[in-house]
Parts: structure tokens; C-alpha cells; sequence
């Protein structure tokens, strides 16, 4: 095995943590489409309806609040890589979910489908156009943490959105 470390310079390194970061943006857009596939297959058995107020959320509920995420973490990649945004108020703008996700209850299951699979969509198309540089801007979160566009479509996005997939499931069970 020839031996490249003498050779290697920081441009090399660079190289070698950008074709990581690739490789992983375009796992994180396979993922997203996957859970964006079993939404598609299992959304469409939700039927409006609300959930006790002290029980867990309805169906509808979730795939409501599947909406709000998909949208408002989708926008925050977009802007974070694009370098649009370099701050975020994570905590009051959760704060604003609850009234988001109310309102999106209000609108038929089939029309909350159509709207989560757009945006995912349009953050599938984003991830797979970005390249490392995008994927690794940053933006300052709350109490000085921070966060790079690849950790917002991992965690509050995907994650996030398995999450709810798989209690959706379990509602519809």
C-alpha cells in the first residue's frame, strides 16, 4: 500500500473532509426521502379527527405537527447553508409551534400530506445541491450554542421527522 501521508497537504485534507461532508449531505437526502416515503405510504390512512386533551396526540394531530417541522426546519437549512441566516431564537420560535400545529389541525389530512411531501421535496433538492462549504455554515442558537446547516437537517429536521413518522404509526394503530 503506497503510503500518502508524506504527501499530504492541507489542501488534501481539506479535499478528504469535504468528499465526508458529500457523502454524508447525500445520505441525509436519502434518509429524508425514505421518511418522506413512509409518510407518503402511511398518511393516508389518517382521517380528521382531535385527540383527547389529555391524551396523546391524534393522527391528525401528528401529521399536523409533521407539516409545521418539515416546513419550518426545511427554511432554516435553506437559510443556514445558503448563509441567509446566522442566528436563530430556537426557543420562542418552538414557542410559536403549538399555534402552528392548531392551525394546521384545522386543514384536511390529504392537504397536510401534499404540503410535507413538497417540502420535503424542496429540501431533498437543497440538501443534494449544496456542497460542503453550505453544509457546514453555522448558525448561533440559543445560549451561545450553535449548529451547522448539517446539523439542522439532521436533527430538528430528520430526526425529528422519524420521530413523528413513527408516532404517527402508532396512532394509526
Amino acid at each position: 500500500m503506497k503510503n500518502e501521508s508524506t504527501g499530504f497537504t492541507e489542501t488534501d485534507l481539506q479535499g478528504f473532509l469535504d468528499e465526508m461532508i458529500d457523502h454524508d449531505r447525500l445520505a441525509l437526502a436519502d434518509r429524508l426521502q425514505r421518511a418522506s416515503d413512509r409518510l407518503a405510504e402511511y398518511a393516508p390512512l389518517v382521517t380528521a379527527g382531535r385527540g383527547q386533551e389529555s391524551a396523546m396526540w391524534s393522527a391528525h394531530e401528528v401529521l399536523a405537527h409533521i407539516v409545521v417541522l418539515s416546513k419550518f426546519y426545511g427554511v432554516i437549512f435553506h437559510k443556514v447553508s445558503s448563509g441567509k441566516m446566522t442566528e436563530l431564537d430556537l426557543l420562542n420560535n418552538v414557542g410559536l409551534r403549538d399555534a402552528m400545529d392548531e392551525q394546521m389541525a384545522q386543514i384536511e389530512p390529504g392537504e397536510l400530506i401534499r404540503m410535507a411531501l413538497e417540502d420535503h421535496a424542496r429540501t431533498i433538492k437543497g440538501l443534494r445541491a449544496a456542497d460542503a462549504a453550505s453544509m457546514r455554515r453555522v448558525v448561533k442558537v440559543d445560549r451561545g450554542e450553535t449548529m451547522t446547516a448539517e446539523e439542522v437537517a439532521r436533527l430538528p429536521l430528520i430526526s425529528h421527522l422519524e420521530l413523528h413518522i413513527d408516532q404517527l404509526m402508532r396512532a394509526l394503530a
